[in-house]
């Protein structure tokens, strides 16, 4: 119901802002294959692709049934003895019957994609490897470069974010040694120079443990103008169960982190996120094979 009330929102906002309900509607930061939010739909019919829920991630088609085997055909009866002593010729063996089909088996349904799997954030297995206080944003995945700039002038209307499922050790852990409970924010970038970048806006923060394990989409009540070729960026001050890993070399994001100390323990667990409105961060550290699973809704200006 949570879910449904969100899209309800959304939808609510564009009707709200006559100025901008007839810019096109973009998801920056989502790419082919990645979930939607809202609730899981229930199985697809045997053997076929699950269909889409109205308001959730797509459904997943169950395997197909296997066929039964024929049944063995019956032996034929035996001769009887002739009378002068000879045998009787022995009957012929009924055919066996032939071994039913294999049903097929459905295919899982991606939103936007021909049934591959989506990308999902690690935990609660092991590497468990989290966001932790800093703002990132992703630079590449696959073939898409900056997948995180804005397209077009308008107005970001809401943000969603993908979440894995921690155990609660896991939980403990990170809140004990990364300032607190999970929480995050949107960012809106501009370039400067180089890999420098200024905090153009921010989303209000929210906390994420009661989403841990959807993909939650966040309306915004006071919506956030943007310009074209601006990025968007995700704001951790704590941590956020956020991150996929062991991906293919060609994705990776950056991190509001100074140099020579990208791969230092201790700098994960030292407070860099962008917070202040204005202010420049360097995003030197270059992470590959992982990916940041958020995105934005734009809604651009005519």
């Amino acid at each position: 119901m949570r879910k449904n009330i969100v899209a309800i929102v959304t939808i609510f906002v564009m009707l709200a802002l006559p100025g901008i309900a007839f810019g096109t509607l973009t998801e920056v930061g989502a790419l082919p294959g990645d979930q939607k939010p809202g609730p899981t739909g229930p199985t697809g019919a045997t053997g076929k692709t699950g269909a889409t829920s109205k308001t959730g991630p797509t459904k997943t088609g169950s395997g197909g049934k296997t066929g039964t085997s024929g049944k063995t055909g019956t032996s034929g009866k035996t001769g009887t003895t002739g009378k002068t002593g000879a045998s009787g010729t022995t009957g012929k063996g009924g055919a066996t019957g032939t071994t039913g089909v294999i049903g097929t088996t459905g295919t899982v349904g991606a939103p936007g994609s021909t049934g591959s799997a989506p990308t999902l954030p690690s935990c609660p297995s092991a590497p468990c490897e989290v966001v932790s206080e800093t703002t990132g944003m992703q630079v590449k995945v696959g073939k898409y470069y900056a997948p995180i700039t804005i397209p077009r002038n308008g107005v970001i209307v809401a943000w969603t974010v993908t979440l894995s499922a921690p155990t609660a050790s896991q939980i403990a852990y990170f809140n004990k040694n990364e300032r607190g409970p999970a929480e995050a924010a949107l960012a809106i970038l501009k370039q400067t120079k180089g890999l420098t970048y200024q905090l153009v806006a921010q989303s209000p923060l929210i906390q994420l443990q009661p989403y841990f394990g959807e993909t939650a989409q966040f309306p915004l009540t006071t919506t956030i103008p943007v310009q074209k070729g601006e990025r968007i960026g995700l704001t951790v001050p704590t941590w956020a169960p956020a991150l996929a890993i062991s991906l293919a070399r060609d994705t990776s994001w950056r991190a509001s982190r100074p140099k020579n100390t990208c791969t230092s323990a201790a700098e994960a667990s030292t407070e860099t996120a962008q917070t202040t409105a204005g202010a420049t961060s360097q995003y030197s550290c270059l992470y590959l094979t992982a990916r940041l699973m958020y995105s934005a809704t734009l809604i651009s200006t005519p």
